[in-house]
């Protein structure tokens, strides 16, 4: 059973409505008064307009030490059927049910309860605390607090990213890209449809050509075994288009995904779609029509996660966690331990709960899991001291 101070934490979080279209101000204030109370330097910086912020705490003197880091944003609750108020924390069956409690509440709330421990007693290394805005909507936030870690001359040897792992650690995770296209034709009457150039029917010539790619990658491209879906995926996921039924359609947009392996050029998928596009698709519209566009942007870009085995973080929660390196997991959904392992700080994930239960209604952590996180936490600043 996890400890009162740990569920009191957890139940204060999930209080919290931190869904990505809020303000996260409210958790976050709550946060940096308790890490202020437990003896740490907390420092915020807050996105364009203020309504929200990321924090960075420090126990500690000198270089080197450990992040723990976890994101407070959490999905929307529309439309899901939830058996309790998700925004209030619930015990059950020996679980922990709220909105977030897996994703990823709990892990920040363990941590929480567990830096008062730490308090002001001399640490051999210094322990960092990262809480982020924005992951659930493209990882927004955590730029910001890198640059301001950068700023500040803060260089961690290492980062854990509490993201549900069943508390095995994941030393490797698959990069996301998101593009919108936007297609654009010329709108007619569907009586007069040789005159008009048929958006939402090129825009579907692209999709068509999209799942040949991901069929090729599917059969062809770099296979990794140690991943559930051993292969990249590429997916057209939204689609909107046309204003009327009699009328042709002048413009159609679509969002497509495309998840790829560690080790795989992630511009070689659009830079081939990109070719056909220019050598094919384009010439035809515009024979037809001099104004036919098509535009690919980039509106989200998750870098793909590969911390080698010689990684002393890795090494280190291996260790504590009493499992070998070598059996570290590899995971297909995005994280911002690739933020950080980007910016210099090598990273694993590992934390309480399943990615099963992430997003659902009456999402859960069983209390097991986080008196495991307590066990691991207290290891580590157990090692720290």
């Amino acid at each position: 059973m996890p400890s009162r101070t740990t569920l009191d934490c957890i139940a204060h979080l999930i209080g919290f409505d931190t869904t990505s279209r809020h303000s996260n101000l409210a958790l976050i204030q709550w946060a940096a008064a308790w890490l202020d109370e437990a003896g740490a330097r907390v420092q915020l910086d807050y996105n364009a307009d203020r309504s929200k912020a990321n924090l960075f705490a420090s126990f500690g003197e000198g270089p080197g030490g450990i992040v723990l880091s976890g994101h407070t944003d959490v999905v929307p609750t529309d439309g899901q059927d939830w058996t309790s108020d998700p925004y209030r924390a619930s015990v059950r069956d020996g679980r922990l049910y709220g909105r977030g409690a897996c994703d990823m509440k709990g892990f920040i709330g363990t941590v929480l309860a567990q830096v008062r421990q730490v308090g002001r007693a001399p640490l051999r290394e210094p322990l960092h605390v990262a809480l982020t805005y924005d992951e659930e909507v493209g990882c927004l936030g955590v730029p910001g607090l890198l640059a301001s870690m950068a700023e500040a001359g803060i260089e961690p040897s290492g980062c854990v990213v509490g993201e549900p792992t069943g508390m095995r650690v994941v030393a490797a995770h698959k990069g996301g890209r998101i593009y919108r296209c936007q297609v654009r034709g010329c709108a007619a009457h569907s009586s007069l449809t040789p005159q008009g150039l048929n958006a939402i029917e090129y825009a579907s010539r692209i999709v068509s050509r999209i799942q040949d790619l991901a069929e090729s990658e599917e059969m062809h491209g770099r296979h990794d075994g140690g991943f559930d879906v051993p292969y990249s995926t590429i997916s057209t996921n939204t689609i909107d288009g046309g204003n009327g039924r009699n009328i042709i359609p002048a413009e159609c947009t679509f969002h497509f995904e495309y998840r790829y392996l560690p080790g795989v050029d992630p511009d070689g998928f659009i830079g081939d779609l990109q070719r056909y596009v220019d050598t094919s698709l384009l010439p035809r519209m515009r024979r037809r029509h001099p104004q036919a566009a098509v535009a690919f942007e980039c509106i989200g870009d998750i870098p793909a996660l590969d911390t080698g085995r010689e990684a002393a973080v890795l090494g280190l929660v291996a260790d504590l966690l009493q499992v070998d390196a070598k059996d570290a997991g590899k995971v297909a959904y995005g994280t911002e331990a690739s933020f950080f392992q980007r910016a210099g700080v090598p990273s694993v994930v590992c934390g309480p709960g399943s990615i099963a239960q992430a997003h659902k209604a009456d999402e859960y952590v069983t209390l097991d899991q986080l008196r495991a996180c307590e066990r691991f936490l207290d290891c580590l600043i157990q090692r720290l001291r």
